[in-house]
């Protein structure tokens, strides 16, 4: 009888105990991988104040810049831009060439922020398209919220500084 009965429960034992065992290794990988510190941690962000440009003549369009930094273990994106000193809303954008060498827009869906490094706006990459509701002087300061996936809005001012002056 306690043959009979070891025979029986030999085949759903194995078949159960393949899987538990599958699960039980991969857990402990996963363990071991988490604690050698492999695992990653959530994005830690912050936005240094930007710089925005004047406008020049009647161009109705500039461009905001802000260096972002990622000190965290996991990748971020940059969903958006919003300011309430602007006619619409801000646009994420790309510099672009023609084959004829003219400068274009393209406007992005969003950025990526890598983990532990970030992501420094320039007028020959990444930027902000920015429509102004007023005349910004030189000088003033402009506040902006970047908007990121995981990371959550970040405030920051934006110095209006004149077209092709540095300032990070």
């Amino acid at each position: 009888m306690k043959a009979t009965l070891l025979a029986r429960l030999r085949g759903p034992v194995a078949a159960v105990a393949t899987p538990v065992l599958a699960c039980g290794l991969s857990l402990a990988g996963l363990g071991a991988w988490t604690a050698a510190g492999n695992a990653g941690s959530p994005p830690r962000l912050a936005v240094a104040e930007g710089h925005v440009y004047q406008r020049l003549g009647n161009t109705p369009e500039t461009a905001a810049f802000f260096t972002i930094t990622n000190t965290g273990g996991s990748p971020d994106r940059l969903l958006a831009v919003s300011s309430p000193r602007t006619k619409v809303p801000p646009a994420l954008s790309r510099h672009r060439m023609t084959r004829s060498g003219a400068a274009y827009r393209w406007p992005v869906e969003d950025v990526v922020i890598p983990a532990e490094e970030g992501l420094t706006m320039d007028p020959h990459g990444t930027d902000v398209t920015v429509r102004p509701d007023g005349d910004w002087r030189l000088g003033r300061r402009i506040p902006f919220t970047l908007h990121f996936e995981r990371g959550g809005p970040l405030t920051v001012l934006a110095t209006v500084i004149r077209p092709g002056d540095r300032r990070n």
